[in-house]
């Protein structure tokens, strides 16, 4: 290796104070590069000043209004990593109780970053996600005192307008120990109490509002939904699965993905016949959910119910094509029975009203032939802009079935062109590009016109579309 490659080793070799001056020389003018070498030296003097000096960055921080543009959010992100990794990653080794507490201020930043860039991109949220999950290796070595822990989670988590500490009480449950998640359970009861007591003294008020349109309903919704997700959070933590469950509502308990959720949990307890309950309880009507029906299933076969279950299965696939519910389906029948079973279920995906379900179905399967076959007799239902279907069928169809490939490709090429989908311009000239790579391959078109004629007629109907002619050779 070259010694005047960049790496640390030939850095070295510059010797400190070399080093030195050349930090100093490209430092000029840089304020990021001056924060750094600074942050740097004060680690170098211990946590305590390192700690002081990331806390006037913090505060510099919040105190700072002004928009900041896409130039320089790229800068924005990297202080924030900065200020991050010196809280989790040096401060935090040496004194875990002012990382904790720096950490808490540095999540507290998020509201005021947000409301000054668009983070559309999720850079900026990402930093913060990062730091948050931080706080599982550094509470348990914090020294927290639980009763004066469990209501900081608690205002925290009422003034989070960013769900900035959202997933808070998971991370710190271990901190908090079973005393301080008993302790934080009580303190939410009694705000749900006291928001009920509110809500009853002012109904007269309420109902004014409601006259009025600004019911508040929503503000309403956002509490108890805070409610229930924090207690459910300690439910999770305390392994209580029944006080996890108590947060639904019957009208919750009424949606098909909730219902599917408390019977997996009642499944892994062993209470199978509770969770086949509450998914009897589901409207009928509003079942059909694939997560309800994976629950249901698992119910029937805890309580023995096989055939019932493979009744199920069967619904479900002639329903969806589900190719892992048919091979469930399929592993608990009798040997030779299942391969009758299995043609029967690729006719009925062979006359399936989706076509492109019935396409993946085959495919995914897999069986080429069915496949082929599919395509060729019902051409004319074929979606071309359907290509995250569309196209890979047409690769695993290539080598044994050109033909049929060839197919799948010119309908995305005829409904790019007809639609004029420019940003498709591209993958539409490579898909008439396989079609000639394939036209060697078909041995006949059958009904089908030729390569030589589909792009005559193409060249014909689309001849003012240049941007697309000039993609293809």
């Amino acid at each position: 290796m070259s010694k005047k490659t960049l790496n640390e080793t030939n850095l070295a070799a510059l010797g400190p104070e070399r080093l030195a001056a050349l930090l100093m020389e490209v430092s000029t003018g840089s304020a990021e590069i001056k924060r750094r070498l600074r942050l740097e030296l004060s680690h170098n003097l211990g946590p305590e000043a390192l700690a002081h000096d990331v806390r006037k960055r913090l505060a510099s921080i919040r105190r700072t209004k002004g928009f900041v543009g896409w130039r320089k959010r790229k800068a924005l992100v990297k202080d924030l990593n900065t200020q991050a990794a010196m809280i989790t990653e040096k401060i935090a080794a040496d004194a875990p109780s002012d990382a904790f507490d720096l950490l808490w201020q540095f999540i507290e930043l998020a509201p005021s970053v947000y409301t000054r860039v668009d983070d559309s991109r999720g850079d900026v949220s990402e930093v913060f996600s990062a730091a948050l999950a931080q706080f599982s290796h550094i509470g348990p070595r914090s020294g927290q005192d639980p009763n004066m822990l469990a209501p900081r989670i608690w205002s925290a988590l009422r003034d989070s307008n960013y769900g900035e500490f959202d997933g808070i009480i998971t991370l710190l449950a271990p901190t908090l120990g079973d005393a301080g998640l008993d302790q934080l359970k009580a303190l939410i009861e009694d705000h749900e109490a006291d928001e009920q007591d509110t809500e009853e003294d002012h109904a007269a008020l309420q109902f004014l509002r409601d006259l009025r349109g600004s019911s508040g309903s929503l503000a309403r919704d956002q509490k108890r939904r805070l409610i229930r997700s924090s207690l459910q959070e300690i439910a999770v933590a305390q392994a209580d699965t029944d006080a996890y469950i108590a947060q639904y509502s019957a009208d919750d308990l009424a949606r098909p993905r909730v219902a599917a959720e408390v019977a997996q949990l009642y499944l892994d307890q062993g209470r199978a016949q509770d969770g086949f309950d509450v998914l009897t309880g589901v409207d009928p009507a509003s079942s059909g959910d694939a997560a309800w029906d994976a629950a249901y299933i698992a119910c029937l076969l805890a309580l023995g119910h096989t055939q019932d279950a493979q009744e199920h299965r069967w619904a479900v696939f002639s329903e969806t094509l589900d190719a892992q519910t048919l091979r469930d389906y399929l592993k608990l029948l009798p040997d030779f029975e299942d391969i009758e079973v299995e043609d029967a279920a690729k006719a009925q995906a062979a006359q399936f009203y989706d076509v492109h379900a019935a396409l993946a179905f085959l495919i995914e399967w897999p069986d080429l032939i069915g496949a082929a076959k599919l395509v060729e007799d019902r051409v004319q239902e074929l979606n071309g802009a359907l290509s995250h279907i569309l196209t890979p069928a047409a690769e695993a169809l290539r080598a044994r079935h050109p033909r049929a490939a060839m197919l799948l490709w010119r309908a995305m090429i005829n409904e790019t062109l007809w639609e004029a989908r420019t940003a498709r311009y591209a993958a539409a000239a490579d898909h008439l590009m396989d079609c000639a790579a394939a036209d060697s391959e078909i041995e006949t078109y059958g009904s089908f016109a030729s390569h030589d004629k589909f792009l005559r007629t193409l060249r014909e109907t689309h001849k003012h579309k240049a941007s697309f002619w000039k993609r293809v050779p």
